[in-house]
């Protein structure tokens, strides 16, 4: 994979220390905004990255043949059309999209061009995350799942003094749902699916989300996804059966180590290896998807990244927060 990336905000300092090692993978180009160049510039002698550039078409034209989108939630849209349409293959932060429609247009671009397009969501890839697929048959018939993720955010008490940043601007699609509420969404859904019904509740300042509780009503049991950029508090996930339960020990961003606990005394424990370094399991496959030509799988992440993308907008329309 010959990689270009789009951004320079947080999630791409914290990335590119690995993705610059990563075996499959060259960086070869960087790019921020006209008035971001200078972040851009920076990064790419910091990292070694040969090309920093502050337009789409420069970056096409450094021998790359995937883009990384890392902007606000509202521009990755007009990024990622733009690089399908340019041939390239896109790996886009989550979410894919700040619609539902637009997600859809998106992943019918990428079929009709026989190109790839990934949604990095870290959780769905973590090897503890694998491991509950494997034990959940033994929890019996599935009654609670709740996922937890609490992070008092650096940017809250600015965005109380009026200082809005991109993670809280409703104009840029911020807000926890969008956020880190969704890492929650994919933990459920990946497993069971789309829910029959959801219902979101959520605390609102300056018409956004800062914090939310969504219920996912499935035909036996209900998920329930809490999630807080406003006030700090437990993260982690469990999924209780008739059975017993397993139980994740971090953020659903990063999973952590599980554990399996059944009612006759059975008791495992897995590790994550990777929770501090959340990005390597899911680049590994992006690298090796594109690599082995493997449409089948790519194409299947993506029905579950729109699937995921429609909760979202329901759920956003439903609280009257802005969504097209």
């Amino acid at each position: 994979m010959k990689l270009g990336i789009i951004g320079t905000g947080m999630i791409v300092k914290e990335f590119l220390p690995e993705l610059v090692k990563m075996e499959g993978l060259e960086v070869l180009s960087i790019m921020g905004s006209p008035s971001g160049f200078a972040k851009a510039e920076a990064l790419s002698q910091q990292y070694g990255i040969p090309q920093a550039v502050s337009n789409l078409e420069e970056l096409c034209e450094t021998g790359i043949d995937t883009v990384y989108v890392a902007v606000p939630n509202n521009l990755h849209f007009g990024y990622c059309k733009k690089a399908l349409e340019m041939g390239m293959n896109v790996i886009v932060e989550k979410p894919m999209t700040d619609d539902a429609g637009e997600a859809e247009s998106l992943a019918a671009l990428a079929r009709k061009k026989n190109l790839f397009l990934f949604e990095a969501i870290t959780t769905v890839y973590m090897e503890g995350y694998r491991k509950i697929r494997e034990w959940l048959p033994l929890l019996g018939e599935i009654k609670i799942v709740q996922c937890r993720f609490c992070q008092y955010s650096s940017r809250y008490d600015n965005f109380k003094k009026g200082i809005i940043a991109p993670a809280f601007d409703p104009k840029k699609s911020g807000g926890a749902l969008m956020d880190l509420n969704l890492y929650n969404i994919h933990y459920v859904m990946q497993y069971f699916g789309r829910p029959d019904s959801i219902s979101y509740f959520p605390n609102m300042e300056r018409n956004i989300d800062t914090s939310g509780v969504l219920m996912m009503l499935y035909p036996k049991f209900t998920a329930v996804c809490v999630a807080a950029k406003d006030c700090n508090g437990d993260s982690s996930a469990i999924i209780q059966g008739t059975n017993g339960f397993i139980k994740s020990d971090m953020t659903p961003n990063k999973v952590g180590n599980v554990t399996l606990q059944l009612r006759d005394g059975t008791c495992e424990v897995a590790e994550e290896h990777y929770a501090e370094r959340r990005m390597i399991p899911e680049f590994k496959q992006f690298i090796r998807a594109i690599k082995e030509q493997d449409y089948e799988f790519c194409y299947k992440q993506l029905e579950h990244s729109l699937a995921v993308n429609e909760v979202l907008n329901r759920a956003r329309i439903q609280a009257g927060i802005k969504a097209k």
